[in-house]
């Protein structure tokens, strides 16, 4: 038979239009296997090295990247768990400094001066205090006596012992006159030693009385107290 000695006959059909069937052969595909146990062992023995081998540890590893994993592993505060970190190496270190913090106390606010009255008052003179006497009306004789106390450097309480004063002398009348011989606002005595003047010009008048009260009483304040204890100044 042949080759027939291997085969069944088999009845002719369109699939098979020789009619013989052959046996399959029991002979194990022996290089099969043994591409199938190569590749296992391959991999098997990649797997080891992966786990073995330290992948960080190989040449291509940088000096400036080594020492970022060691600093990562020595550093407490993140255990076991892995931190991605990165380190440009020969990267140019940037230094930020902060000025010193300082506490500035608030100023404490300049108090505003009051208004005093002057040094040559009454109180330092003996004299005696008078009824506050208003601001004059501009161009009359209190108006003028008013600037002339003023450019003394006395205050308005020595203004108002003025005030009090000549209204008892004279009433301010620039030709006020006494039997006695005084005349004028200030009542000199007599009234022609006023300076030219004298007799119609109440700003040679009020002067000169200014003068007299200055270098006799120190003060208007003190020329009305000794007016009040006398009646006469």
């Amino acid at each position: 038979m042949g080759r027939q000695e291997a085969a069944e006959l088999v009845p002719l059909t369109p699939a098979n239009p020789v009619g013989v069937a052959f046996r399959r052969s029991r002979r194990p595909h022996v290089r099969s296997r043994a591409v199938i146990w190569g590749f296992a062992f391959t991999a098997a023995v990649g797997f080891a090295l992966v786990n073995v081998v330290d992948p960080y540890s190989g040449s291509a590893a940088t000096p400036a990247y080594a020492d970022t994993i060691q600093s990562i592993q020595q550093d407490s505060r993140y255990g076991a768990v892995p931190v991605q970190s990165l380190t440009a190496p020969n990267a140019s270190e940037t230094a930020v400094t902060r000025d010193t913090l300082g506490v500035k106390p608030t100023p404490t606010p300049t108090p505003t001066p009051t208004p005093t009255k002057s040094s040559s008052s009454s109180s330092s003179s003996g004299g005696s205090s008078a009824p506050s006497a208003p601001i004059p009306s501009p161009g009359t004789a209190q108006a003028i006596a008013y600037q002339m106390v003023q450019s003394r450097g006395w205050g308005d309480d020595q203004y108002s012992c003025l005030v009090s004063l000549w209204n008892r002398e004279s009433g301010w009348r620039v030709n006020a006159s006494n039997p006695s011989g005084a005349y004028g606002i200030p009542q000199a005595l007599p009234g022609s030693k006023m300076g030219p003047g004298w007799q119609t010009d109440a700003s040679v008048q009020i002067s000169w009385g200014l003068g007299y009260i200055a270098g006799r009483y120190t003060n208007p304040c003190g020329a009305w107290a000794h007016s009040q204890s006398t009646g006469w100044y």
